[in-house]
């Protein structure tokens, strides 16, 4: 039988965090499901996950989900950092406010609820980092800039930590998931075709918004069970990964990265513009 774990996640609202939290509970975890939306997570109580509403880029919110969890179970076991989103479009034509908003989300916030679970982790010595990340962290895409940005961050980001906490007893492990079957690439999509109106990448950026949204519509992304197994075995394992690698495209895509030379990658990502 597994050991029961108190856990934390974010991005529990939908998605892959939805799910997640879904299948931790299900496991006899004691699972805290933190987003902006907490009336999108109160089907989940019935599997006994107990919502929280929390803002990853609202401080005071962060520290109240925190201290809730320590004042009444006495510690936190796992922290799964999965909130986040992808904003495409062209740089220039992204707004620096926007690409803020996406860093403060996606990057920022999962730092800052990092540090203020990591005191209670290293005086009960033990704990375990879950940081959702991308494989948009290892290989551009075109339209991507700031989304690959945040994710390259937070690779970075988690393998600073995974160095620095190791001797506290604390492990950090990175998800990398590929093209999952969720609404986060319709979503994008829609991002890239509105950020692009108007300016010079108008054409090839309403072209590969179609293409993105076609795509993710199919049944060529991998399901998000896949993913959510992967976190179930970070959470569970008495040895966990560094790193969880899995999803359509997550091992061929950081593959073709690595060995091509940067213009055929360049032409590779342009063809999505063309169709």
């Amino acid at each position: 039988m597994k050991k029961r774990k108190v856990i934390l996640i974010t991005g529990g609202s939908s998605g892959i965090g939805y799910d997640a939290a879904q299948a931790l509970a299900r496991q006899g975890h004691c699972v805290y499901a933190a987003a902006r939306r907490v009336e999108r997570m109160e089907p989940l109580r019935e599997e006994g996950v107990r919502p929280l509403r929390m803002d990853v880029t609202d401080e005071k919110a962060m520290q109240e989900a925190v201290d809730t969890i320590l004042r009444e179970e006495g510690r936190i076991d796992v922290l799964i950092n999965n909130a986040g989103y992808g904003y495409f479009g062209a740089v220039e034509s992204v707004s620096l406010e926007e690409a803020r908003k996406q860093l403060e989300v996606n990057l920022f916030g999962l730092a800052r609820l990092t540090q203020l679970v990591l005191p209670a982790m290293r005086a009960q010595g033990s704990g375990r980092i879950i940081n959702t990340s991308s494989i948009a962290g290892k290989a551009v895409v075109l339209f991507g800039g700031w989304y690959n940005v945040s994710k390259f961050a937070v690779e970075a980001l988690s393998d600073a930590l995974r160095m620095e906490v190791k001797p506290q007893g604390i492990d950090v492990i990175k998800i990398q998931p590929g093209a999952v079957r969720t609404d986060w690439g319709g979503i994008a999509a829609k991002h890239l075709a509105e950020s692009t109106e108007g300016t010079p990448y108008q054409d090839e950026g309403q072209r590969f918004a179609h293409t993105m949204d076609w795509f993710f519509k199919t049944k060529l992304p991998c399901p998000p069970a896949r993913i959510v197994r992967a976190i179930s075995r970070a959470v569970n394992s008495s040895h966990p990964r560094i790193r969880y690698r899995l999803g359509t495209f997550s091992k061929t895509g950081v593959f073709l990265h690595a060995i091509l030379p940067a213009r055929w990658w360049d032409a590779l990502n342009r063809l999505g513009g063309k169709l």
